[in-house]
């Protein structure tokens, strides 16, 4: 009796490869589609049609629609405040370790900002962060409530720049221009378009982020 003949190095690398790539066609066809569409209007059958692959993928890669849903929440929203805390670092280091209150917003409103220009890619993965918001799992929106590291350290910056200020009131000013991030989305802007009878133009995402800094900054800077 011969012993079965093992796969070689070649073969194992390549099966590797498909599985990647197999992973991440479900990866991507779910962010787009819940994206778009909305977490409860999207099926596994639809993301698996979608990436071209076998029905059993996502439970496959990822376990479960959920396990999935949250993969992808986990990896852009920590892209997303990986790109703030360099922001926030590299504005710390021009200034000494004591940051202006502007460049301590601009380090976190800019990054969800540009992410969410129509003309880039990463528009995709800011729907879907808006969409977590409000439409995720009982696990995102755990996660959401109780992991604020990456907040804490914008509160001790403006806690730096505005000593002069209440601890209290530096959390209540944070939280509100939080709320300046997460309710500033693209697909309103339609309406305030009609409101100002077509004076407002939300396609200078530079010209939109001076707008947004302008009004938070003042916010902060008052007494």
């Amino acid at each position: 009796m011969t012993d079965p003949i093992a796969p070689d190095a070649a073969e194992i690398h390549a099966d590797e490869e498909t599985h990647a790539a197999t992973k991440a066609a479900v990866f991507g066809a779910a962010e787009r589609l819940f994206a778009l569409h909305g977490f409860q209007n999207v099926s596994v059958r639809d993301i698996t049609a979608e990436a071209g692959v076998n029905l059993a993928s996502v439970n496959y890669h990822f376990g479960s629609k959920d396990a999935l849903l949250f993969a992808i929440f986990r990896r852009r929203t920590g892209e997303l405040n990986r790109e703030r805390a360099r922001m926030l670092h590299e504005a710390n280091d021009r200034h000494a370790g004591k940051p202006p209150v502007r460049e301590i917003l601009e380090a976190l409103f800019a990054p969800p900002l540009r992410w969410a220009d129509p003309a880039n890619d990463r528009r995709i993965s800011v729907q879907f962060i808006i969409r977590a918001r409000s439409e995720g799992t009982a696990e995102m929106r755990e996660a959401l409530q109780n992991d604020v590291s990456h907040l804490a350290r914008f509160a001790d910056a403006l806690k730096a720049a505005r000593p002069d200020l209440a601890p209290e009131s530096v959390y209540w000013r944070l939280h509100f221009v939080l709320g300046m991030v997460h309710n500033n989305r693209f697909v309103e802007f339609d309406r305030l378009h009609h409101l100002s009878g077509g004076l407002t133009r939300e396609g200078d995402v530079a010209a939109l982020l001076g707008r947004m800094l302008d009004f938070a900054e003042a916010g902060f800077l008052a007494d």
